[in-house]
């Protein structure tokens, strides 16, 4: 069983690249189960086999705290760490492969709180992998992009499990942009060109401080365009988790 773990700022699709990838999986094929660790989401583009909101809801923790939806939100997210074991023995009830999970939208109820780490070892740190995503709004820019890879690296290094870049509705870029964001996550030299060829400004200096300790840390990965839209890039998710534990074997279709 290879838990997949999709993490990404608000907004950057995490729940449709969720249901889009469940969805390629099972046309394939392939057994695989999604999981909503998101108290808050409401119409989710896909029915979650394992739903957190079944074990705790925002509006009950409201009113029982007094507190409003952000207040109830990092409750919630320090909440889920009680609620594993029994999680985890409904997770294991299912004969599947795959097990996907979609964090909550605020990325740091997650990642910074202990509950996320936690999960994810008690679940298996072994056999889990993490998509990072990348919004196409935020990465357009040379500053947006180093941003995104700075959060990419903390959360490599929070967890310290294989990890896959993820440019999501990739569709919606025109093709010489995407291209230019993907050539910018394996060149950081061309990602530093782009900085220079910006009028200069003390952002532009920041992002050129923070590319440097990037490139000492060895920060640059290749990233996967996917479009949840069109199914595109599905394919190259599954190949690269393989690659990590099974040696890029396939699985056993049904």
């Amino acid at each position: 069983m290879i838990n997949l773990y999709f993490i990404g700022s608000a907004g950057s699709g995490k729940s449709s690249l969720t249901g889009a990838f469940a969805g390629w999986m099972q046309n394939q094929g392939y057994n695989a189960i999604t999981v909503n660790l998101d108290p808050g989401i409401e119409n989710a583009p896909y029915v979650p086999d394992v739903d957190i909101r079944d074990w705790i809801k925002l509006r009950d923790i409201m009113q029982e705290h007094g507190v409003g939806p952000n207040g109830a939100q990092i409750i919630a997210a320090d909440m889920l760490a009680l609620n594993i074991n029994e999680m985890k023995e409904i997770i294991e009830s299912y004969e599947t492969e795959y097990v996907i999970f979609d964090t909550p939208g605020q990325m740091e109820l997650f990642v910074l709180r202990q509950s996320g780490k936690y999960l994810i070892d008690e679940l298996g740190a072994d056999k889990s992998i993490i998509g990072f995503l990348y919004d196409p709004v935020i990465s357009k820019t040379p500053a947006g992009f180093i941003s995104l890879m700075l959060q990419a690296a903390s959360v490599q290094v929070r967890f310290n499990i294989p990890f896959l870049g993820v440019l999501t509705k990739s569709d919606l870029l025109p093709d010489e942009e995407r291209e230019k964001i993907l050539n910018w996550s394996t060149d950081l030299m061309a990602l530093e060109d782009a900085i220079h060829d910006e009028r200069p400004t003390f952002s532009s200096q920041l992002s050129i401080g923070f590319l440097s300790a990037l490139k000492s840390l060895g920060a640059s990965q290749k990233i996967v365009p996917v479009s949840s839209k069109y199914g595109s890039g599905m394919e190259d998710i599954y190949n690269t988790a393989q690659q990590v534990f099974c040696g890029g074997e396939d699985l056993s279709k049904d």
